[in-house]
């Protein structure tokens, strides 16, 4: 790959940084999902080798933490190799899953303590949960992993998304808190999907885009978060991610991220109010 452009302007710092790694996912969450996607995307014109430069480059930059999200990240073809790449470099990793198929070499990533996995759950009446992923057995499969990672010990936590209209999410939180998992819960944001043919809005984000966080597309473009998608600007396929993040285009992005006041707040239980810079969650995606 040739890199087209290089700024000498600082770079505005990124603890957080999330790759989405393929739109490719076994779910289609039709009433929700930011990245539109589903069984017949495919994995974006990022190739391994770019994916790699991105962790190097973020390493450099003084990032704590990468996310590996889709989609469903671990239907990406170098998924494990990228992880092993992250730790290597001395990154920490949160890996987000559907959690509705593991396979067995996966489990000794997750397990690993540099490791934290993020999964989503709807309800726990099955049919319920099954209609909001858009794939029948999902709840049964989910539930399963989930409890095989609180067994293995992994580090997980686990994002209701409320869709209201009878949505049973306060009996799936007591569920998952009984199985001694951290959860927490959060609305539908009209972003992708859940937008329902409309342009998004940034008053469908959280307000602290790209405070300190970003997220690389598997376009390669870079954008505020990933929900924030509709405000990405650069690309890290063109430029190094430091070029990105010293670009007017990336400070315009920032700026027009409205930032929420005690008058519109947040919810107390938005995932992006558990950001790194917080809690050590991220922005949980709709998904």
């Amino acid at each position: 790959m040739t890199v087209l452009t290089t700024d000498h302007a600082p770079a505005i710092p990124v603890d957080f940084l999330s790759l989405e790694l393929t739109s490719r996912c076994q779910f289609t969450c039709p009433g929700q999902c930011y990245a539109e996607a589903g069984p017949t995307r495919d994995h974006g014109t990022m190739t391994a080798n770019d994916w790699h430069r991105v962790i190097d480059e973020a390493a450099s930059l003084g990032t704590s933490t990468v996310q590996f999200i889709g989609g469903e990240a671990t239907l990406h073809p170098s998924f494990t190799e990228l992880v092993e790449h992250a730790l290597r470099v001395g990154l920490n990793v949160r890996v987000h899953t559907n959690f509705y198929k593991v396979r067995d070499e996966h489990w000794p990533l997750f397990e690993d303590p540099r490791v934290s996995v993020a999964t989503s759950y709807y309800s726990d009446d099955a049919v319920q949960h099954d209609t909001i992923t858009g794939r029948a057995g999902s709840h049964a499969a989910t539930r399963a992993s989930i409890v095989e990672a609180v067994g293995r010990g992994v580090k997980l936590r686990v994002a209701i998304v409320d869709h209201g209209d009878g949505q049973r999410a306060e009996q799936a939180r007591a569920e998952m808190k009984a199985l001694g998992v951290v959860v927490s819960v959060d609305k539908v944001r009209a972003v992708g999907r859940a937008a329902g043919g409309l342009l998004p809005s940034t008053s469908s984000l959280c307000g602290r885009c790209a405070n300190g966080k970003a997220a690389v597309l598997p376009d390669g473009r870079v954008a505020p978060c990933e929900i924030g998608r509709f405000l990405a600007t650069g690309n890290v396929r063109e430029m190094p991610l430091a070029s990105v993040l010293a670009s007017p285009g990336w400070a315009q992005a920032r700026a027009s991220v409205p930032a929420r006041t005690s008058a519109d707040p947040c919810g107390p239980d938005c995932g992006p109010s558990d950001d790194s810079s917080g809690g050590g969650g991220s922005c949980q995606p709709m998904g």
